[in-house]
């Protein structure tokens, strides 16, 4: 048998966008691995780890020898910008080298890891071909983000997206319909609008909360506080968020699995026609084009 150097530590995520792209693992795991809604890396093996420069480049090596016309590159855990620039400079300049028809390299990104970078070294980023960053904000209210445990505050997300935005990169940015439960939906809904106006991202999704494991981690962050919401209640949510936002030219989407409603368009354009659809689902479930509950998988 074939000896491939490539080494993965399971589960891998990425973006449902980065489908035809090449996953590239260089971390593993989150370094902060401390919200109470995911469960992506709480296995003992997703413990968060660096992987060393020689395997990397090795791997992309490998893959430059037996693969061409590779376009896309995602760099995979959930944490790659948290290394030091110096080391996503080597490895974007690495795929740049033995993979020059590569046209876009992503990742997932974390606001604290732009914090820690200089406008130089984001800019240097951009120019060494990240292109793209999928940023998990969830919500835009301080008080669910500190519930949430996610580490960040509204101000902190925007701060960050918007130096993303100056060195040129583009931000896909994704907020958790339901993650306030009952009680506090309307100031997360509002505030999620509020911190998408203020930074106009490229590109803005909505996911649905999903507890795989139960509600008793995410009640400590609320004080048992949070009241579940239904799918009536998730939809009133999300047409207030809707409503509230006031973006030139961001592509929308609410179209991962975990939506039961499903809504595609470009705000604000397309405002009135979102709008006027989740109606439907809110005033005549029966005549929407809603998912059956079987089909999601939460």
């Amino acid at each position: 048998m074939q000896y491939i150097p490539v080494r993965y530590i399971e589960p891998v995520f990425r973006p449902p966008s980065e489908a035809n792209s090449l996953i590239l693992q260089v971390t593993n795991g989150c370094s902060w691995n401390k919200c109470t809604y995911c469960d992506m890396y709480t296995q003992p093996q997703k413990r968060f780890s660096v992987k060393p420069e020689e395997d990397v480049l090795r791997e992309i090596e490998w893959f430059s020898q037996r693969y061409s016309g590779i376009k896309r590159v995602f760099l995979a855990d959930g944490d790659v910008i948290a290394l030091p620039a110096r080391r996503l400079l080597f490895i974007l300049d690495t795929i740049r080298q033995y993979l020059p028809e590569v046209t876009r390299i992503s990742s997932y990104c974390s606001p604290r890891n732009v914090t820690r970078k200089s406008d130089e070294e984001l800019k240097a980023l951009y120019d060494a071909g990240l292109r793209q960053v999928y940023v998990g904000a969830e919500s835009g209210d301080d008080f669910v983000l500190k519930s949430i445990n996610k580490g960040e505050t509204h101000q902190s997300t925007v701060d960050s997206l918007n130096r993303l935005a100056d060195a040129g990169i583009k931000r896909s940015v994704m907020i958790i319909n339901g993650v306030g439960g009952t009680r506090f939906s309307e100031q997360h809904a509002l505030n999620s609008a509020l911190l998408a106006n203020r930074t106009q991202p490229e590109f803005l999704a909505a996911l649905v909360l999903n507890l795989p494991h139960g509600e008793a981690r995410f009640q400590q962050g609320y004080n048992g506080q949070f009241i579940k919401m239904n799918q009536h209640e998730r939809f009133l949510e999300m047409r207030q968020f809707v409503n509230a936002l006031e973006l030139k030219s961001t592509i929308f989407r609410s179209d991962h699995a975990s939506n039961q409603l499903v809504l595609k368009g470009t705000l604000g354009k397309d405002k009135e026609r979102l709008l006027q659809e989740i109606d439907l689902a809110i005033e005549h479930p029966d005549e929407a084009q809603l998912r059956p509950e079987w089909i999601r998988p939460f």
